[in-house]
């Protein structure tokens, strides 16, 4: 067997090196612009190389993408190790936030790249889908571990929720995270994790929501049903992975009557954004409307809206579908997720003074439960296999009551 010369070494480092700058630049186009959306083009654009130079790495496009997942993927299953070491729950869980704001601090400074985002999964194509989901799945399993083995059905179902909302919100952190400055980032980290260690409830609060009664009334005769499907559809596939032809065919209905509604597939989404924030926006008015304590409009709003994602028509569209759509309009649905975030914050600050709310870091934990929100449509097979009301306890309590908190088991 022949020696392996310093050349040899250098010219596997070089080529080891020069993949990773193309991973980088693909993980940079597909938080952009989605996974469909990114063009061999682009990621040779920026890292400076022609088109032929990229294939030479990755023949298609599509191993481009998958080689940028599975990145995320390892990376994620490596903390989770980490975090695993640690003794309790509790201290397994804030190891996790505390790596990934510590990745985000490096990224801040430019000691890093960023990881491609998961959004995508569903839509990549057979089989690397299969195999991606496979990998997906192992790593809400091993978070899901975070809080023992085991454990029992009911406190399994509770687990899943709580690993499903801590990973939702390790993904939410880029959204809201940069708004401080770097040196921040610990301070905000540990708000944070006071939040998930100990929730919004002051010590004698309980669980008795009283849904609000939505309005549905768009103001196009017809058009609920387009937006319903659409926000199911990209919820589910991603904005790429959506297409029109697919849209059109849930409803039964040809792409010309589709294009009576809507003038083009961002005109779709952008309505599909607003019907979204309308029904969050009416869930917290008609709460306020109502009175009571602030932690009942919050109970009453946080029930509502959890039953609107877990139900089998109604969805509020993923954040997800953002990287699809133009920067002006992206920007628009961006600073409307954020004025209804500040309410919430407004009425856990008007909480906290009352005394019903404990003290929390109200713009940190509106974050955190715009996040639980949004995601809770990835938990609706999980909520169909239990009692409704159970099912929206057990989600609810992640960041209400806090994650080791079990008083939802019982009831």
């Amino acid at each position: 067997m022949g020696e392996i010369t310093t050349e040899d070494t250098g010219s596997t480092r070089r080529f080891r090196e020069k993949r990773q700058a193309i991973l980088a630049a693909a993980a940079d186009a597909i938080n952009e612009q989605s996974a469909k959306g990114m063009t061999f083009a682009d990621v040779a654009r920026r890292v400076g190389l022609n088109t032929t130079s990229v294939t030479y790495y990755f023949k298609r496009k599509e191993d481009l993408a998958a080689a940028a997942f599975e990145q995320t993927l390892d990376s994620l299953m490596a903390m989770l190790d980490d975090a695993a070491r640690k003794a309790t729950p509790q201290a397994r869980v804030a190891r996790m936030v505390t790596l990934n704001v510590e990745r985000l601090m490096r990224i801040e400074r430019g000691e890093e790249r960023a990881l491609a985002v998961l959004s995508d999964l569903r839509a990549m194509d057979e089989p690397m889908r299969a195999t991606l989901m496979n990998r997906w799945r192992e790593v809400f399993r091993r978070t899901r571990a975070l809080w023992g083995s085991g454990l029992s059905r009911a406190a399994t179902d509770l687990a899943g929720a709580r690993a499903h909302v801590l990973l939702e919100n390790i993904f939410w952190l880029p959204l809201w995270l940069p708004r401080y400055e770097v040196d921040q980032y610990p301070r905000a980290a540990a708000r944070l994790i006071a939040l998930l260690r100990d929730g919004l409830a002051v010590d004698g609060a309980s669980w008795h929501p009283a849904a609000v009664a939505l309005p549905h009334d768009d103001p196009v005769p017809g058009r609920e049903a387009f937006l319903l499907a659409a926000t199911r559809l990209i919820n589910e596939l991603g904005y790429r992975g959506a297409s029109v032809q697919r849209i059109a065919s849930e409803l039964n209905v040809t792409k010309g009557s589709f294009y009576h509604h809507l003038d083009a597939k961002d005109d779709l989404v952008v309505a599909c954004y607003r019907r979204s924030f309308d029904t969050i926006a009416a869930a917290q008015r008609l709460a306020d409307e109502r009175g009571g304590s602030y932690w009942q409009r919050l109970c009453d709003t946080v029930a509502t809206l959890v039953a609107v994602q877990f139900s089998e028509r109604e969805s509020l569209l993923r954040t997800t579908a953002l990287s699809g759509l133009p920067a002006g309009e992206r920007q628009q649905m961006i600073d409307r997720s954020t004025r209804i975030a500040r309410r919430f914050a407004g009425t856990m600050m008007d909480g906290i003074a009352q005394g019903t709310v404990r003290p929390v870091d109200s713009l940190i934990a509106s974050q955190a439960l715009m996040g639980m929100l949004n995601a809770a449509f990835d938990m609706r097979k999980w909520a169909w296999s239990m009692e409704r009301d159970r099912a929206i306890r057990f989600y609810a309590s992640t960041l209400m009551f806090g994650m080791f908190d079990d008083r939802a088991l019982a009831g």
